[in-house]
């Protein structure tokens, strides 16, 4: 491909149309139409602005810039088939024709960007790529591998706006590192691996002592269980309300997801408590295909009761209390964290010494 033709092809995508909004690709383009114009001093800049910006990646190659940007693309192409469809032909074969173009561009070597320029630029490595090959690699993984920023991350959280952002540094707790709770594990694992698998699945409420390792087991699982296609996703409990807006984005996600709420509690005049009781009403089961609720809680009801909230002139006062008490009953599957007698909290000590090589 000529240099001068790369800004207009470029330009022309439209199933990787993100490409051409990376600032290394805008400076790649600018410096096609320096050298198209014959303004030699600008394309030097522009060349300089983007190998700047190479230099700051790991391989310092082009070509494996491209790649990464084309593997994990977000496009109408790969989430049709992630929900199970079948692209249009005109989108497959415009995706076919994008990936050729695309693989000219990563193939261009400092030679090609230096020659005429009558100065001496600097170089970037050259790796060879092939970006049809990679990419039907992800198409066919992508059940396991996501799309999108969930290809490259497994833990994420909900900003102010209700928008899914991921989490940059995610605790890394792995299974093997949380000692003793043995039975609790085992029965979320095999609860996990059956939503997973695409079988039903129950929602899982965490209760006991503070301490006890429920949240550092939840989080553990998308750990252990990220390369199988699990991802988590971190809700407040003030966010309850937007959990419906999260199912229908996630809805045709091929990926498998936990919706976790830390330290579920509530006030008895709290009507947050009704927003999750309307998503887990009626069915033990995953309110979506590819969702699950986890939540944690150091009271096995969920509602902060005190004995005055037993008096008052609430004509129904039993009913009501019943439907504070009966959000835990929702849950398919309830899971007590007893705090550990001096044996176990022994063995968990002694573990935790002989993983960090204490004597």
């Amino acid at each position: 491909m000529e240099l001068t033709e790369c800004p207009l092809v470029l330009r022309s995508l439209t199933v990787f149309s993100h490409v051409k909004e990376d600032p290394l690709i805008m400076e790649l383009c600018r410096f096609g139409e320096c050298r198209a114009s014959g303004d030699i001093p600008g394309a030097v800049s522009a060349y300089a602005a983007m190998v700047f910006r190479l230099y700051e990646t790991p391989s310092c190659a082009l070509s494996r810039y491209i790649d990464a940007m084309v593997t994990d693309s977000d496009n109408a192409y790969i989430r049709r088939i992630g929900a199970g469809q079948t692209p249009p032909v005109c989108l497959t074969a415009r995706a076919e024709e994008e990936l050729a173009l695309l693989q000219a561009v990563a193939d261009l070597t400092p030679a090609q960007f230096a020659e005429g320029l009558g100065v001496s630029l600097a170089g970037f490595a050259v790796e060879p790529v092939s970006l049809a090959d990679t990419y039907r690699r992800r198409v066919a993984e992508v059940h396991r591998r996501g799309y999108g920023m969930y290809a490259g991350h497994r833990m994420f959280t909900l900003d102010d706006a209700g928008r899914i952002i991921p989490v940059r540094h995610p605790d890394t707790v792995r299974l093997n590192e949380l000692i003793g709770y043995e039975r609790e594990k085992a029965v979320l694992l095999q609860n996990t691996r059956a939503l997973l698998a695409g079988k039903p699945a129950a929602n899982v409420l965490l209760t006991g002592d503070a301490g006890t390792g429920k949240s550092s087991t939840v989080k553990a699982l998308v750990n252990e269980l990220y390369g199988e296609g699990l991802r988590i996703l971190e809700v407040r409990k003030d966010q309850l309300r937007l959990i419906p807006a999260v199912l229908d984005e996630l809805g045709d996600n091929p990926l498998r997801f936990i919706l976790f709420i830390d330290d579920l509690s509530f006030r008895q005049d709290d009507d947050d408590f009704r927003a999750l009781k309307a998503i887990l009403e009626g069915s033990v089961s995953a309110p979506s295909g590819n969702v699950v609720v986890y939540a944690t809680g150091n009271r096995r009801h969920l509602i902060r009761e005190k004995f005055s909230d037993r008096e008052g002139d609430d004509v129904h006062r039993n009913d009501t209390m019943q439907e504070l008490l009966s959000l835990s009953e929702r849950f398919g599957i309830r899971l007590t964290f007893n705090r550990p007698d001096k044996s176990t909290d022994l063995s968990i000590v002694s573990g935790l010494a002989a993983a960090r090589g204490l004597p």
